[in-house]
């Protein structure tokens, strides 16, 4: 399942809808920057986040975010990327020759082509710092993703000087959480309004997925509500993310993002976990996407800047 966002003006989203698709065998090939640069039309970028669980598409013209599209990665990102590309053109009415640069990033970033690579934790610091122009200075960013935990701190400048990641482990990531809410039987956009009803939070000791599973059977088996559970995890991962966020210094202001920054319990338990209030873009899931389309038109300014020299 693909879940489209067209954005009408930077930084808003104003539409969304679901289109169902099927996998097929199909030829890849990404629009690379023509040699000979038609600056007027030098507009159009897009940036390609390839995680290890969704992947992510965003298309900007200028400053103004166009579109975005998620979908699960699957076996064959290569694949993935271009049925998310074709649905992203056919719904903006562009052809491949119009998007004239391309930025992959995250763990697939070198399973397809493009005009530029770069690392997650770039892309993600410079979409941080490109949302919050005018409203607040990151200097500190949480990323939560389906397979890993990345803390990123930033100068002044929004230059990354420090960062902790967790990879090696499920536990407080996405899957940690995808796992949660099977066993307690309850849908994953559910597990942030359930929290908030919590009464008598238990306090769930294990960090590795697997025991954290046999300790919520446990606390399911003594009659404790699923409510109060929830609420337990989510201090939980708080504590495990918190971890990571003191090692390399807790400044303001921090951004938080990731599928699992819309929930809303998991972002109440960091924010009392830290002591500071979170930042959290209206997409938390394509922000590293975003970072690597930003990168892309940056790149075009420049090209322009020197094509008039």
């Amino acid at each position: 399942m693909i879940f489209i966002k067209i954005y009408l003006t930077p930084l808003h989203p104003t539409l969304s809808s679901q289109t169902i698709f099927s996998i097929r065998e199909v030829p890849f090939i990404l629009p690379r920057m023509p040699l000979k640069v038609n600056i007027k039309n030098m507009k159009t970028v897009a940036g390609i986040d390839i995680g290890s669980t969704t992947t992510k598409t965003v298309i900007m013209r200028g400053h103004t975010i166009l579109g975005s599209k998620i979908s699960s990665t699957g076996a064959n990102c290569k694949k993935t990327v271009k049925l998310l590309f074709d649905e992203m053109l056919e719904d903006l009415d562009l052809k491949e020759d119009e998007i004239q640069y391309t930025v992959t990033t995250g763990y697939g970033r070198r399973m397809v082509p493009a005009n530029e690579i770069v690392t997650e934790i770039t892309a993600n610091a410079r979409a941080a710092k490109w949302l919050m122009n005018g409203k607040a200075n990151v200097r500190t960013i949480i990323n939560i993703g389906g397979q890993d935990c990345k803390v990123i701190a930033l100068d002044n400048t929004g230059i990354m000087v420090d960062f902790a990641m967790n990879d090696k482990c499920a536990a407080g990531t996405g899957r940690f959480l995808e796992v949660m809410s099977r066993v307690l039987e309850v849908e994953l956009d559910e597990l942030g309004t359930l929290s908030e009803k919590a009464e008598d939070i238990p306090q769930i000791n294990s960090l590795c997925t697997v025991f954290g599973e046999s300790e919520v059977i446990s606390l399911l088996s003594q009659g404790r509500r699923v409510e109060d559970i929830i609420a337990g995890i989510h201090k939980s991962i708080a504590k495990r993310v918190g971890s990571m966020v003191k090692k390399i210094g807790v400044k303001e202001a921090i951004f938080f993002d990731g599928g699992p920054a819309f929930n809303r319990g998991l972002k109440k338990a960091l924010e009392q976990e830290l002591g500071v209030d979170l930042h959290i873009p209206p997409d938390p899931q394509i922000t590293t996407a975003l970072g690597a389309a930003i990168i892309a038109h940056e790149h075009l300014t420049r090209t322009v800047k020197i094509l008039r020299e």
